[in-house]
């Protein structure tokens, strides 16, 4: 990496990667491969760079087939029971589930980011800065011993700030929600909150400070520097470009972070393009990637993998992306790039799930397919059974 004050784009060149080679690391980092011994439900969230859980159902299945052996069940029990894992909003400002242990860096690097980043523009445009300060207070003592739904949580806030924080301004699916709102993803980036255990059909949130005593942020700079080394190592080699994309953070502050990390960040040749990794992970994949596998909606491997048309060659860019966003189709994945999609329909102990490749399979890949539907079943805890044609069901919003 280049000093600071040298031009981003024209590094040193130290070391050489194919795209193939690129995406055989990926699929080795993030589980899909051989799957280490002994990993735990925290250990496939942190290898990923958090598993993204807006549907809760496919985060589960995300992290489990991920482990050998495990179900949703356990990743629900290393959330609601063991506490090793937490769910709340992180990159993108999207719900995800994080490793209790990297929740320091995580809400350091979150709440460094600038204003606006990866939450929709957050309390600006509804709450003045006093009255965000004060909405953050107000959530933080009402949460500091408690689970609350968000009605209970909006009285509890009203309470302690008057009704302005009330007021329904925000729109919503149905009706709308009320102004503390806007805040939300800004008070679990800061550590003020994250979600407590389902009550029923109900959401709840708490302080991340009942689950995981002594917690708190890091550093603002530290965190930083964790968390780029971090995404490198899931997805590297990889661009400031798709860094801040994966955050929906400004470019130029992702080029700029790069450039005060020169130590921390290698840059690598891959095809004639620049890309980087973190320092001194230049290795290749133990083993190429090959097999097939079915990944849920949201999954991490898509959803953060860049260059996109590495990731979906040819007709899957337009099969299996949504207006070029990823994850609103689960995947089908042979040799670590998108072959076609799926769907699951679950009905009592069944899950019926249809696959569209997007060539034929071989008798191999049929053999490999069914395997992986039989694993999915038992990640879902239902019988599975297997159809194979077009799909007609349309991206999950």
């Amino acid at each position: 990496m280049p000093s600071a004050s040298a031009p981003l784009g024209t590094p040193a060149r130290t070391a050489r990667m194919t795209w193939r080679q690129a995406i055989d690391r990926r699929v080795e980092r993030h589980g899909l491969g051989a799957r280490p011994a002994g990993a735990a439900p925290a250990d496939a969230v942190a290898a990923m760079s958090g598993a993204h859980a807006q549907i809760q159902s496919a985060g589960e299945v995300s992290v489990a087939l991920r482990l050998d052996g495990a179900t949703r069940q356990d990743v629900r029990t290393a959330l609601l029971t063991e506490h090793t894992l937490v769910k709340t909003y992180g990159p993108r400002g999207t719900v995800h589930l994080l490793p209790a242990r990297d929740l320091p860096m995580w809400t350091g690097a979150l709440s460094a980011l600038p204003a606006g980043s990866g939450n929709g523009g957050g309390p600006r445009a509804h709450l003045s800065d006093e009255q965000t300060g004060r909405v953050l207070e107000a959530m933080d003592d009402a949460l500091a011993g408690a689970e609350l739904t968000t009605d209970e949580l909006t009285e509890a806030i009203v309470e302690r700030t008057g009704s302005w924080a009330g007021d329904p301004v925000l729109e919503a699916f149905q009706g709308a929600w009320p102004r503390w709102r806007a805040a939300t993803h800004l008070a679990a980036h800061r550590g003020v909150l994250c979600f407590g255990a389902p009550r029923g059909r109900k959401v709840t949130l708490t302080s991340p400070r009942r689950l995981l005593p002594g917690f708190g942020p890091l550093p603002a700079e530290q965190a930083l520097t964790l968390l780029l080394t971090g995404y490198l190592r899931a997805y590297g080699p990889a661009t400031p470009q798709s860094f801040a994309r994966w955050l929906a953070a400004p470019v130029t502050w992702a080029a700029a972070l790069f450039e005060r990390n020169a130590d921390a960040v290698q840059p690598v040749d891959v095809e004639g393009a620049t890309a980087w990794v973190a320092a001194g992970d230049t290795a290749p994949a133990e083993a190429p990637a090959r097999g097939l596998r079915l990944l849920p909606y949201f999954d991490a491997y898509g959803v953060g993998g860049h260059p996109r048309e590495r990731i979906f060659p040819g007709r899957a860019y337009e099969r299996a992306l949504a207006r070029g966003q990823a994850g609103n189709y689960p995947l089908l994945l042979i040799d670590g790039t998108v072959a076609g999609v799926w769907h699951q329909r679950l009905s009592g102990r069944r899950v019926r799930i249809a696959v569209e490749p997007l060539e034929p399979l071989s008798a191999a890949r049929l053999a490999e397919l069914d395997d992986q539907v039989e694993r999915m079943g038992a990640v879902l805890g239902a019988r599975p059974e297997l159809s194979i044609g077009p799909i007609t069901v349309g991206p999950h919003a």
